[in-house]
């Protein structure tokens, strides 16, 4: 039976240092460029998953307040099955590809080698810990690449469960975790990797960018932003109020594409409002607080941020908080002006913003896209009305994501990328995109000998002729 560890503080400076180095040195050696090798890894993984699921699920539990059904269907069903994919893909996606050269490159051919780009740090966030620190892993493992990982202080027992469980699973110089605050993230954004792997808000993401920027490090930003609910008339006010509030108050909101405001036709908020209430009922009871399925806030601190967004406007539904236990219960508010901090920061919790707009169809339509392409664009994009209507808004804004009459379920399908675009993100992940994301492309040209054609040396000899096939 595992016995969780004394818990330990940041780890100092120069140990990382220590085990950088010793990455660097593992990964120079070769050892994890054969297919194998990194085959072999990914199955350690994927046991080491299983032998450690009821330790993590209990650390969640602790820090978070997730249930254990929540915990796996949220974060190790996730890892679980992005290590699978790239067991069975991995040998097609390394292998040398052929490419087609053009007549003027006779007797030549072209070929794009799959490498990895080395030394990778991956940081994770502390609302999904254990999915958000792991499935990164796997592509860094899967391209063929070492990594430092460093996991949120906000969820210490998590952390220190992660720590141990790839302490027992790899050799530090292969693949190892540090802990540690704001001082440790510093420190090793300013070191020399090959890839940096963040996953964050947009405010950290921008300090990550500027640290990499010094060293030319390549940054994958996993960032966040607001995601807008936009519900027409045309909906199915019951469905989508109960898929919506699902994805509102999964891990209490503290998600990265949780709808994060709603745009709604007039017409039908008040059907909505009361939709809404029925469907939490449905999924938490009449009493929240007491369901084993309602996750807490991380911390105090995240719980005065987001119950003072309240303040921002009228209490329509909801509005229980307790600070004591940090639970705050799924809310929404009217009559929010667009300027308040509601509707400028990414809330992260529970308390959701109504704004209302009226007219035909192509009026809201036309409303909705102005007022979304008004802000920054977001992570996530949820439309819930006519699918015509829908794939019409897709296409007039932009964001890393999203759903056409859903919330969250474009995250939980492995074979489509994920991630953001513009302040919500750089690069994406997930399936052939993890492996990709740690992996350079390197085009290689291969000339034979036995003919070496004349007209490409000085002085260009039959240049005339030559440049009509250029």
């Amino acid at each position: 039976m595992y016995k969780q560890k004394e818990m330990t503080g940041n780890t100092p400076t120069d140990r990382i240092s220590q085990i950088l180095e010793a990455q660097r040195k593992y990964f120079r050696s070769g050892a994890t460029l054969e297919i194998s090798f990194r085959k072999e890894m990914l199955k350690k993984l994927k046991d080491s998953l299983i032998r450690w699921e009821k330790p993590l699920c209990d650390a969640l539990w602790q820090d978070l307040h997730k249930s254990y059904e929540e915990s796996y269907m949220t974060e190790l069903s996730i890892v679980s099955s992005e290590i699978r994919c790239h067991l069975k893909n991995l040998s097609r996606w390394s292998g040398r590809r052929r490419r087609h050269t053009p007549l003027k490159l006779f007797p030549s051919r072209s070929y794009i080698v799959k490498e990895p780009l080395g030394n990778a740090l991956i940081v994770s966030p502390w609302n999904y810990p254990v999915q958000l620190l792991l499935a990164p892993l796997v592509g860094a493992i899967s391209a063929g690449c070492t990594a430092i990982l460093k996991p949120s202080p906000y969820v210490p027992n998590v952390s220190k469960v992660l720590g141990d469980m790839l302490e027992d699973t790899f050799p530090e110089e292969y693949a190892a975790v540090v802990q540690g605050n704001r001082e440790v993230n510093s420190f090793l954004f300013e070191s020399k990797f090959d890839i940096i792997f963040f996953t964050g808000s947009p405010e950290l993401g921008k300090k990550v960018m500027e640290a990499a920027a010094k060293n030319l490090t390549p940054v994958i930003l996993e960032l966040g932003g607001k995601s807008p609910c936009i519900i027409d008339r045309t909906a199915d006010i019951r469905k989508a109020a109960k898929r919506i509030a699902w994805g509102k108050t999964l891990n209490c909101g503290q998600t990265c594409i949780a709808p994060d405001y709603i745009i709604i036709h007039k017409e039908v908020k008040d059907a909505f409002v009361k939709a809404f209430a029925e469907a939490v009922e449905s999924l938490h009871g009449t009493d929240i607080r007491s369901d084993r399925h309602y996750v807490r806030m991380v911390n105090s601190k995240a719980f005065d941020r987001v119950s003072g967004y309240m303040q921002d406007g009228t209490v329509i539904y909801g509005g229980e908080c307790d600070r004591e236990t940090k639970f705050i219960a799924p809310t929404l508010i009217a009559n929010v002006q667009s300027d308040s901090p509601v509707m400028t920061e990414e809330i992260f919790g529970p308390v959701f913003p109504i704004i209302e707009f009226g007219g035909n169809e192509s009026e809201f339509s036309e409303k909705a896209a102005s007022f979304v392409n008004g802000k920054e664009k977001p992570l996530a994009f949820y439309y819930f009305g006519k699918e015509r209507t829908g794939w019409e808004l897709v296409r007039r804004t932009s964001s890393g994501g999203g759903c056409i009459n859903d919330t969250i379920m474009h995250i939980a399908n492995g074979n489509i990328p994920f991630g953001g675009v513009g302040s919500s993100g750089i690069g994406r992940y997930h399936h052939k995109e993890s492996f990709e994301a740690f992996t350079h492309s390197r085009s290689i040209v291969v000339t034979g000998t036995l003919i070496d054609l004349p007209f490409r040396y000085m002085p260009y000899r039959m240049f005339r002729a030559i440049k009509k096939i250029m």
